[in-house]
């Protein structure tokens, strides 16, 4: 087995529960961690037999660009799809970060983290 982390992935995103939150925007940051057979790449030095982790990353902007109310329904969607589109991915654990959020305190950024394995 092997992992793929992908950090501080950046977006800029309308999540929140705020009606505000919705049209002004807010940035994010994610962190990725998949876990995946890595040994025929180490082999092979082929793409075709890793994890390509510009779909990854791709996969976590297009979600983060879907607005909800929660970061935790964004990042199930982000692990729904990751799992729903590269099978050979055993295990998800994913943070998701909003920046300065408007809680009414001096707080650089809340995090939600989720791991998940396959079924």
């Amino acid at each position: 087995m092997g992992t793929i982390k992908l950090k501080n992935i950046r977006t800029f995103s309308f999540h929140g529960c705020l009606e505000e939150e919705g049209r002004i925007g807010s940035d994010y940051t994610v962190d990725l961690e998949v876990k995946t057979d890595l040994r025929k790449s180490s082999v092979s030095d082929n793409l075709e037999d890793t994890v390509d982790y510009v779909i990854l990353n791709r996969i976590v902007v297009e979600e983060m660009a879907i607005r909800s109310k929660l970061l935790e329904h964004a990042a199930h969607r982000i692990i729904t799809r990751i799992f729903r589109e590269i099978p050979s991915i055993s295990r998800i654990l994913l943070a998701v970060s909003k920046i300065n959020p408007p809680i009414g305190g001096d707080v650089e950024a809340v995090t939600i983290e989720m791991e998940e394995y396959r079924s």
